[in-house]
């Protein structure tokens, strides 16, 4: 049990927080904003989601790409952020696991998701 406290502060920082819908396995892109001086532009950062954890102002997720060269590259980030500019979700993976940590050992055609078929 939460401070009462801090309970309302937190409550007061999600209320203009919104999110689209997704889960581990879902391949999202991400509209990261980054500041360079006085500039600001947005980046994009596209890749499955692979965990989601924790709860209210706390809660992150992971999201994995393969970058150049094969390399994995793994980014966490919180769900509130106000780094975030947008949120897509690009596909809806079919998963039976909340982690995907077994993605990080597998390469190419082994470490695909299967959709999920409407």
């Amino acid at each position: 049990m939460k401070n009462r406290y801090i309970q309302q502060f937190e409550d007061a920082q999600l209320k203009d927080k919104t999110m689209p819908a997704f889960k581990a396995g879902d391949t999202l892109r991400l509209g990261i904003t980054i500041k360079e001086g006085e500039k600001t532009r947005t980046q994009y950062f596209e890749g499955v989601c692979i965990a989601i954890r924790g709860n209210g102002v706390d809660k992150t997720f992971c999201v994995r790409k393969i970058g150049a060269n094969n390399i994995g590259v793994e980014k966490i980030f919180p769900f509130y952020s106000e780094s975030l500019a947008s949120v897509e979700v690009l596909r809806v993976g079919r998963v039976r696991r909340a982690k995907l940590y077994y993605l990080r050992d597998r390469r190419g055609k082994a470490a695909r998701i299967k959709e999920v078929r409407h």
